[in-house]
């Protein structure tokens, strides 16, 4: 016990004054606090957006990273953006399980659940 606490208890017993019962110890973990608030921001989503994106080019290669970059990643739906036509019939028919299953492999099947392709 502190001693201020200690002082208290002293001094109300000495007055006659009724005791109050001392508060139980309410305190936490500085990691359980800080994992709670980073969750409230949103950081670990962040983070995870920026890893994804950042991986872009390593895991499509060089020829589809020219043509299409990445947007956002929001709720498990990674946003493309393509640069042409072509490329975007040839990303969403035939290479979008392929890319899919690169990035469910590396970053898990929670975090990218679908990829969007968009002309722009």
């Amino acid at each position: 016990m502190r001693a201020d606490r200690l002082r208290a208890i002293a001094l109300r017993e000495w007055r006659g004054l009724p005791q109050t019962p001392l508060p139980t110890d309410t305190s936490v973990p500085v990691g359980t606090t800080l994992t709670r608030v980073l969750k409230k921001l949103g950081l670990p989503d962040r983070l995870q957006e920026d890893q994804v994106l950042e991986a872009w080019t390593e895991l499509v290669g060089p020829f589809i990273s020219k043509h299409a970059s990445p947007l956002k990643l929001a709720q498990g739906v990674l946003h493309v953006r393509v640069l042409q036509s072509t490329v975007h019939y040839e990303l969403d028919r035939v290479w979008k399980p392929q890319i899919l299953q690169k990035f469910r492999a590396r970053f898990g099947q929670r975090t990218i659940r679908e990829i969007r392709f968009k002309l722009g």
